[in-house]
């Protein structure tokens, strides 16, 4: 937190960097998008303005104010800022639970609401909180975008038949309108069809041309032409020809403060989630990198002066920016433009708002509520997961049917609860190798190793994961008992705290107590770094963190007991245990798996050569099986197989040293026990086996 407060003044100076790196090259084509943008801006800033219940001059300000500093102070060259039909509609749902649309109250609340918006997105980005952003799932936005369009598209029923009556839920606007369908006032129902017709034909024939902007010129045309006006055709009224007024506001109004706080936080969200979604998909094809905190203090910015300058709340449009980018916007300077040209238009255009009809705005703003119903977004995320689902429908159904303010931090809310449930809860999944031995996979229809548990954590281990990610080895661990070696795959394990390290303490400790071990493999640096300050390490033991290439190869030759592989189990999982022997012949054997290292003498391949060339050479008792006696072995060695052993009386001389040998040391060190319980005083076991013999180059040394 202190780090990002002591970088946070060079958030403040993002427009000296536009300026001392523009290029006099940008300016035509910014010049060319920022008209373009402003075509388009200019009544639909008028249209957004009445969706949120206010006069059209609050639109038409907010469209000058929001894109110029959002541009100056933000991070994206593409996304251009103004009023949305998201934000109005959540504008209206917020401020009409308290207040009049369109009175006195309801304008300065709307003011207030987009400067404690602002507030909110200016701090998240002073403290370097933009990679929040990344954590609200698309399902949100979908589904606010869809009940958002069909609340608006709903909303303006009554302007484009032109009854008049009052409804604050969707189902009681549509039981009034059903109720006034008999006062349909049919020129005006004639008037916004067309101009639904006009918007909907040019934006799906010609889609580069500014669709509303013709369809509300023809409208106002007509309206002109045939003086519909005289016969009850509502229309807009004159526009305002000034500057945005600077407006007093109580910022400190206590009252105001606890109404408005619920609705500015929603605005903050849903501003900054429409914003960075935009800038991310624009900078998928340019190749820009983004900053998110510097898009957080553009955006907090722009809502703190317009809510001074007579405005409302807004953020980044995906339509304007869509057309910003065709156009060839190349740096923030087109945003600034269309801004610029907006205030132009407005005073170019200000008289002709007294003929500009009412419904013509309601047939652009059906159209555009409908266009933002994502069914192809909606059916992808239907056919997804289960939680992207719930999330959409969530927000969706909230959107319809709750305060919308409330619709959508419930959605932001279930796509938190829903990421925490996903990490906490990690895939932990038995693997073993696949058919050719060169990746190991989830494949529960294949036998497990009976001495070895191998498991992969698909996730990280925090304080919220531990309990999952330990009842899963516990469970295993009971499942399995004969499993007393338990290989972890730590390579998706990012993160990790002192709770999860205890977690590993409780598994190794659990596994120990059962006579056997924990290892691990690919454990990133981090976590090691961590084990290693906190003793986890020591305890652990810094032998049992293996390479991932080598692990299986060591734990079957340093650690397994191939007697319980040749004697018990005919499973053979891992490469290595392919060539291992079965015997031919029927065995039931009970071994003793309590074998600890350091109970019987050893001799090094080395000690024992040079005893079988002495006065008084030792017995050799190979124990293994004669296949593998066949393959090599040392030649004074005698063959008794481990399972004659344990289940026949065999006497050895008493009066010569004994030195078992198998492959590796575990069976060989077994029958050293074996025969110094039976009281044999002189017995030992060749250290590592016959695989030592034959790495110190002694498997021909002796004729």
């Amino acid at each position: 937190m202190i780090a990002s407060l002591r970088t946070a003044p060079a958030l403040f100076l993002r427009p000296l960097a536009i300026a001392r790196t523009y290029r006099r090259s940008n300016l035509r084509p910014d010049l060319v998008a920022g008209i373009t943008v402003a075509i388009i801006s200019l009544p639909q800033a008028i249209a957004y303005a009445l969706v949120a219940g206010l006069p059209p001059q609050m639109g038409l300000y907010a469209a000058i104010i929001i894109p110029i500093i959002a541009a100056l102070w933000g991070s994206s060259r593409q996304v251009q800022s103004s009023p949305t039909t998201a934000l109005s509609l959540l504008v209206l749902s917020t401020l009409s639970a308290t207040f009049t649309p369109n009175s006195a109250q309801f304008i300065l609340a709307a003011g207030l609401l987009a400067v404690f918006a602002g507030l909110v997105q200016l701090v998240m980005g002073l403290v370097h909180l933009g990679i929040l952003v990344n954590f609200v799932s698309d399902a949100v936005i979908v589904g606010f975008a869809a009940g958002a369009g069909i609340q608006i598209a709903a909303g303006e029923l009554r302007h484009l038949f032109g009854v008049t009556f009052s409804s604050s839920t969707l189902i009681g606007t549509l039981t009034q309108l059903g109720a006034h369908l008999p006062q349909t006032h049919v020129p005006t129902l004639v008037l916004g069809l067309g101009a639904l017709l006009i918007m909907a034909l040019i934006r799906r024939f010609k889609p580069t041309l500014p669709a509303p902007l013709i369809s509300l010129m023809v409208a106002t045309l007509v309206l002109i032409a045939l003086r519909l006006d005289a016969v009850g055709v509502k229309v807009i009224g004159a526009l305002p020809q000034e500057l945005p007024p600077f407006t007093p506001l109580p910022l400190l109004n206590p009252s105001f403060i606890a109404t408005l706080a619920p609705g500015a936080l929603a605005v903050a969200a849903l501003g900054l989630i429409q914003t960075m979604a935009i800038a991310r998909t624009l900078a998928a094809q340019t190749g820009e990198r983004l900053d998110n905190n510097q898009e957080f203090v553009g955006q907090g910015l722009a809502n703190i002066v317009t809510g001074f300058f007579s405005g409302y709340p807004g953020g980044g449009s995906l339509s304007c920016s869509a057309i910003n980018a065709e156009a060839g916007a190349r740096t923030p300077v087109a945003a600034i433009l269309s801004g610029v040209f907006t205030l132009v238009g407005m005073w170019a255009l200000a008289p002709f708002g007294a003929y500009l009809p009412r419904v013509a705005l309601s047939g652009v703003l059906i159209v555009v509520g409908i266009a933002m119903i994502d069914w192809r977004r909606m059916r992808y995320l239907w056919r997804g997961s289960r939680s992207d689902t719930v999330i959409m429908l969530v927000t969706l159904l909230g959107t319809l049917f709750l305060r919308i303010d409330f619709a959508v931090l419930a959605g932001i809310l279930v796509a938190l609860v829903a990421y925490i449930l996903k990490t906490s809860t990690p895939r932990v999944q038995p693997v073993v190798p696949d058919d050719d031995f060169r990746h190991f996979a989830y494949q529960p229809q294949k036998p497990l190793c009976p001495q070895l548990a191998i498991f992969d954590i698909l996730g990280d281990l925090y304080f919220g994961a531990v309990s999952h990610v330990e009842n899963a080895l516990r469970q295993h661990q009971l499942r399995h008992p004969q499993q007393r070696y338990l290989l972890l795959r730590m390579r998706s394990v990012e993160l990790c705290d002192i709770s999860g390290l205890h977690m590993l303490e409780n598994i190794v400790r659990a596994y120990r107590e059962r006579k056997g071990d924990v290892f691990m493999v690919r454990v990133q640096e981090p976590i090691l770094r961590l084990m290693r300050r906190t003793g986890f390490l020591d305890y652990l033991g810094t032998d049992h963190i293996l390479a991932e290439d080598t692990a299986i190869e060591y734990l079957f030759y340093k650690v397994l007991d191939p007697a319980i592989c040749i004697y018990e189990s005919n499973v053979r999982v891992f490469r290595e245990c392919q060539n291992l022997p079965r015997p031919d012949y029927p065995i039931t054997l009970s071994l003793d798996l309590d074998l600890s290292r350091g109970q019987v003498s050893a001799l090094s391949p080395e000690q024992l050569w040079r005893q079988l060339h002495g006065d008084q050479p030792p017995l050799v008792i190979d124990v293994r099986e004669p296949r593998e006696f066949q393959r090599g072995h040392i030649p004074q060695a005698q063959l008794l197989p481990l399972s004659t052993l344990l289940t026949s009386a065999t006497d050895l001389p008493r009066d010569r040293l004994i030195v078992f040998a198998c492959r590796g040391g575990r069976r060989s060190e077994r029958a050293a026990r074996l025969f110094q319980q039976k009281g044999y005083a002189r017995v030992a076991v060749l250290q590592g086996g016959m695989l030592a013999w034959e790495a110190a180059g002694l498997l021909e040394a002796i004729p």
